[in-house]
């Protein structure tokens, strides 16, 4: 009997999904295959991508910019948002948390 593969991982679409970023899981899976979503800041076009809990994504904001977000969970299901936002947190960028550019060890621009 050949091992039992490892199972704490989910498909990137579904989970995009189930997060409720996009109302179908085909625009889901669109997103990533136009490559649009970084996974731990490896580009990917395949929404078969494995996501794990601790993983980082990457996805395009509406509007301008992106949103950066941790892993913390896979989904059983597709909730309501309250649950879905238990899933991530969003990891703010250095412009909008008042991080200044120094002290991520980034110099200035002259």
């Amino acid at each position: 009997m050949p091992d039992q593969e490892d199972r704490n991982w989910q498909r990137l679409d579904k989970w995009l999904w189930c997060a409720r970023f996009l109302k179908a899981r085909s625009d889901c899976a669109r997103l990533v295959q136009d490559g649009l979503i970084r996974v731990n800041r490896q580009p990917t076009d395949k929404p078969h991508a494995r996501l794990r809990p601790g993983d980082v994504v990457t996805l395009p904001r509406r509007g301008q910019g992106v949103t950066v977000l941790r892993i913390l969970a896979l989904a059983s299901r597709r909730g309501p948002a309250s649950e879905a936002r238990t899933l991530y947190e969003e990891i703010p960028e250095p412009g909008r948390s008042g991080i200044e550019p120094t002290t991520a060890g980034l110099q200035p621009a002259p």
